[in-house]
């Protein structure tokens, strides 16, 4: 068999796609996206409190992930190089990421209670770490459960679509009982509704995890030296796409929607009403995946990465540029029908915005290989993840600051914040975010490993490690 053939062949099989596609699809049934409110509306830690915290947890966060990286390259054991880690994130994760949903049940209201705080920055380290651990696991995974590109994005593709399915009832049920109960129309706490609704889902995650773990396989052979961090920042340094990738995240991660429930909630007046935003386009995210493998094969990969991701960068602002207007972002019905209207476009790419980049992160790791001869999957990551978490953290110890500064109260009602502040906080929610997002578009107009530049890594990465296996083969073969 050709090379070229080899690295085309379908390796990954039913039982195994299926354990990635359910895997895949729970990372994102969860509540994460409450834990904002979660800390200023449920646990009241001080905003104060909250903004050290947040800087303490970023410092651990450049720590935390420049050792992990390190030590997953170094790893080599009989089931692998990253099975061990999903495994500690399956099990152990899953405790302590209950232990934090669950803090309402240990805690008072009390803003200034330091054991409460200090519990807080505790559990947020451990989850730093066990986070981190499920990226390395889950990206190092793919990257080396096939030789074969399509094959991963036939994993991905399939994997988005049945997540679409599911992925937003805890959102969607979380955002319906906190309107509820905050309008006191079921008898029910809030305290209870984050606890029983973060634990179930918690616990949902980690058992599809071990699930994961179990079938997975890797089946690209690692390089045969360990190598240390050195050589890693060298991987790091001479890999272009990677470099573009690591630019484009930095600045692109100002665009994330930090502030959009809080704009909801206390602009609009019920945080429900995202939900109501996204039906329009809900079959759109199914439909969208029925030509994503046409335009892979008609369009560069870098257009369509650009296309898909700042569609609705360019739609937040033209938003924002218009809710400015007259008052018109404290408006429910036009606020509303402008983001179905954002919602529907991004729906309509869907796919797109998905499946390349997380394409383009496997890329730049088959570039390391193809540049230096070393898989560097750990360091990789990490060094991508220290970027992301630089600016989420960054942001996180802005969040709290900028509630502080533009007059955020803890004890308002719905809808009862100051005109300044529902103002800041609709600028916090579009005009920020889509001023950031465009930004970020300008590092991968330089982005080249696309046509035959991609085919050619991909036919001399088949070569070299056919080579690297002999090598293997003749070193356990002295052994035995």
């Amino acid at each position: 068999m050709s090379s070229d053939a080899s690295f085309r062949r379908r390796y990954v099989g039913g039982r195994e796609s299926m354990a990635y596609v359910l895997f895949d699809s729970s990372k994102s049934f969860h509540i994460n996206e409450f834990a904002t409110l979660f800390v200023t509306d449920v646990l009241k830690i001080d905003l104060g409190w909250n903004s050290l915290i947040s800087l303490i947890n970023a410092i651990w966060d450049i720590v935390n992930d420049s050792f992990l990286g390190v030590l997953v390259d170094k790893t080599r054991t009989r089931w692998g190089k990253f099975k061990p880690y999903l495994f500690l994130y399956s099990t152990l994760g899953t405790v302590f990421v209950s232990l934090y949903w669950m803090m309402p049940l240990f805690f008072d209201k009390n803003p200034n209670n330091l054991s409460k705080a200090a519990f807080w920055l505790l559990l947020n380290m451990l989850l730093e770490v066990f986070n981190t651990l499920r990226g390395f696991s889950e990206t190092g995974l793919v990257s080396c459960i096939s030789p074969n590109p399509d094959d991963r994005v036939r994993l991905y593709t399939v994997a988005e679509v049945v997540s679409s399915i599911w992925e937003s009832i805890p959102g969607i049920l979380m955002g319906v009982l906190v309107d509820l109960v905050a309008h006191e129309k079921i008898d029910l706490s809030m305290d209870n509704t984050y606890v029983f609704m973060g634990v179930l889902t918690v616990v949902i995650g980690g058992a599809l995890s071990l699930f994961f773990c179990i079938y997975a396989k890797e089946r690209i052979t690692q390089s045969v030296e360990k190598f240390n961090y050195r050589e890693g920042l060298h991987v790091i340094l001479h890999n272009k796409p990677l470099l573009i990738l690591l630019i484009s995240d930095f600045v692109g991660g100002f665009s994330a929607e930090t502030w959009e429930y809080y704009y909801y909630r206390d602009v609009l007046g019920a945080v429900s009403l995202r939900n109501v935003v996204r039906v329009p386009g809900a079959p759109l995210s199914f439909l969208s995946y029925t030509y994503i493998n046409k335009v892979r094969g008609r369009f560069p990969i870098k257009w369509l990465w650009i296309f898909g991701q700042h569609g609705k960068d360019l739609c937040s602002l033209v938003i924002f540029a218009i809710g400015s207007l007259g008052g018109i972002y404290e408006k429910v019905v036009p606020m509303v029908a402008m983001l179905m209207i954002r919602n529907f476009i991004y729906m309509g790419s869907l796919s797109i915005v998905k499946i390349i980049p997380r394409e383009i992160m496997l890329d730049a790791m088959e570039y390391a290989e193809w540049n230096t001869g070393m898989r560097a999957e750990g360091t990789i990551q990490a060094t991508r993840g220290m970027v992301g978490k630089i600016v989420r953290n960054i942001i996180n110890s802005m969040t709290t600051l900028i509630l502080k500064l533009v007059g955020y109260s803890l004890n308002a009602a719905y809808g009862q914040q100051s005109q300044r502040t529902k103002y800041a906080l609709f600028a916090m929610s579009l005009g920020i975010p889509g001023a950031a997002g465009l930004l970020s578009m300008v590092p991968k107009l330089f982005y080249d490993l696309t046509g035959e530049k991609r085919e050619r890594m991909y036919r001399e990465l088949a070569e070299m490690r056919k080579a690297r296996q002999a090598q293997y083969d003749v070193i356990e073969g002295e052994m035995t």
